[in-house]
């Protein structure tokens, strides 16, 4: 999963959001070095990102892909499950996707301190942007593809992958449906045993 959906599996916690948001670039144990929240959010990520790649809904909309886009199929998907969860937010959380976005927002802000260097160097392009608020529309996620294409000095073409999610949008958003179902349930009952293990 992408961005938002991480931030949004994390609960209430901020810590644990971020830890969850900044996961990717912590290595190995490394993780071991931050506090016990961010801890917390590092394994839960880890634990997500298994429980996607295995999921059976996930690899039909990868093997969609596969074909024109390889390895990076995955990543294509992430991004256009994080649409469809800014899509249908309502669905989700009664707060409104733009306010819960300004808090993750502020909250980074006053553990900026915390951030691992690349994320820093990151934040204020996704300021900028507002990327989280940006992935409701079609234009937003094609700003954000055109981007990865750009960090894969145009190898990858994902900057194309927004005319498949024209041409098979209803399949993309009724099999992210399926599949977030499972993952919020998952995520729950993963989060509260990383909880009670910490």
């Amino acid at each position: 999963m992408n961005f938002l959906a991480h931030i949004y599996l994390s609960g209430d916690n901020d810590l644990i959001t971020i830890g969850n948001f900044i996961a990717d670039g912590i290595k190995g144990k490394d993780y071991k070095r931050y506090p016990e929240d961010i801890q917390i959010g590092v394994l839960l990520h880890r634990e997500i990102d298994t429980f996607t790649d295995a999921h059976k809904t996930v690899r039909m909309s990868t093997k969609r892909l596969h074909e024109k886009y390889g390895h990076y199929s995955g990543v294509i998907v992430d991004i256009l499950y994080d649409h469809f969860l800014a899509k249908n937010w309502t669905k989700y959380s009664t707060i409104p996707l733009d306010i819960y976005v300004q808090h993750f927002y502020d909250s980074l802000e006053i553990h900026y301190e915390i951030l691992p260097l690349r994320v820093k160097k990151m934040i204020p392009f996704m300021l900028a942007d507002n990327w989280l608020l940006s992935y409701a529309s079609i234009e937003g996620i094609s700003r954000v593809l055109d981007g990865m294409n750009r960090r894969t000095k145009n190898r990858s073409g994902m900057d194309k992958a927004v005319n498949e999610l024209e041409e098979f949008y209803n399949q993309f958003e009724n099999e992210f449906s399926l599949f977030f179902n499972d993952l919020v349930t998952f995520s729950n009952h993963k989060l509260k045993e990383l909880i009670r293990k910490h």
